[in-house]
């Protein structure tokens, strides 16, 4: 099947957080958005389908997950894109990956205990751990040594992984994964991997954190980001240890009284691992291909910066610091002259970078990397 990327689906009006809620992170409506996370693209048709037929029932009553063919689908999925085989008896549900996240970090850790991040780190993490009361302890991507280090200290409990990378896109390779599990067990530091942007993988291979898994760990992922269906809820992980599964979905079931999840997601999900692949393979392309757009034409601009797209994902991380660049001149010129919006790197803890969603049709990509070089530009020193 052939699918249209090109053409522009109007967002405006549709209670969009990138594009209707842009006002509440940058202070101005209007601007074009190039911010969180999803995709300015309609979902699979695939998808689309599948969740008519079921609208088309008529009955949106309670649901079990472990119902059906979800996990079913979940397994088919990791055979056929990761080579990896899982048990589906580890597999667990939840609304959201990050409330899976924090249900883990309650159930693994009390306050003041350290959870350790890669930096720059994913505004999410950040959040969730400090709003618990952890403390967040960062190590660069780049330093084993300090990653080390930081397991090392007292109260490392969990060791917070994003595979792939984000904001950096980077992928992890089998040596990295395996020194990650050996040091988590040398200091018998829990492992959570939230692996939500494993389907977008433009260069190496994604291995699934249950091939290193051991002792106490946990994946945790959705499809609502490869099939852009995150409005939907829902997500699911995979638990390692049976006690460990047993006491999540106790906690999700009575405490957090989340038995029955969302009917649409459990039906967007199957219908996207069933059928999806061919749009997703599509889908990862295109936006491939903003990406080198946005290289070239950095890159042309600026040889100095020498920017690469990102291994994995749609969202290009910059790092703009060898112009010399003020972030917050920047900032002003891009929103109040250029009228777009470009999340600073500031967000993630790193001030000189700049995050851009190319997840959209080319047109608007051209329009974001035409905005953000005559920007740069602008405030160059």
């Amino acid at each position: 099947m052939e699918y249209d990327f090109d053409t522009a689906v109007d967002r405006r009006g549709s209670w969009s957080v990138q594009w209707d809620g842009v006002a509440d992170r940058f202070g101005v409506d209007g601007l074009l958005p190039f911010t969180i996370s999803d995709m300015d693209f309609a979902c699979p048709p695939e998808v689309l389908a599948a969740l008519r037929e079921r609208i088309d029932h008529g009955v949106l009553g309670y649901t079990d997950w472990r119902l059906g063919e979800f996990r079913d689908a979940i397994r088919d999925w990791y055979t056929t894109r990761f080579d990896t085989r899982i048990d589906t008896g580890r597999i667990v549900y939840g609304p959201s990956v990050l409330n899976q996240l924090s249900q883990l970090l309650r159930m693994w850790t009390e306050e003041g205990d350290g959870v350790v991040v890669h930096t720059p780190t994913y505004d999410g993490f950040t959040k969730a751990v400090s709003g618990l009361g952890r403390e967040l302890r960062g190590c660069r991507v780049d330093d084993d040594a300090e990653l080390e280090r930081q397991l090392a200290r007292p109260g490392s409990k969990v060791l917070l992984l994003c595979s792939p990378h984000n904001p950096t896109g980077r992928v992890w390779t089998h040596g990295e994964l395996s020194r990650f599990a050996a040091l988590a067990e040398q200091y018998g530091t829990a492992v959570i991997c939230d692996e939500i942007h494993a389907d977008f993988v433009h260069e190496g291979v994604h291995l699934p954190w249950t091939r290193y898994g051991r002792g106490r760990w946990a994946l945790i992922t959705s499809g609502s980001k490869a099939f852009n269906f995150p409005a939907l809820t829902g997500s699911y992980g995979i638990i390692g240890d049976p006690d460990d599964r047993t006491a999540y979905l106790t906690r999700m079931e009575t405490a957090e009284g989340l038995a029955s999840p969302a009917v649409l997601s459990l039906t967007a999900h199957i219908a996207a691992y069933r059928h999806g692949a061919d749009w997703l393979d599509a889908v990862r392309a295109y936006t491939a291909g903003n990406l080198s757009m946005l290289a070239e034409r950095l890159n042309t601009a600026f040889p100095e910066l020498g920017w690469a797209p990102p291994q994995a994902g749609y969202l290009a991380w910059i790092d703009l610091r060898p112009l010399g660049i003020d972030s917050d001149a920047l900032q002003r010129q891009l929103i109040e002259v250029e009228k777009v919006a470009i999340m600073p790197g500031s967000v993630y803890g790193a001030d000189g970078f700049v995050r851009l969603n190319a997840g959209c049709p080319r047109g608007k990509a051209e329009a974001g990397a035409d905005a953000l070089v005559r920007a740069i530009r602008a405030v160059r020193p």
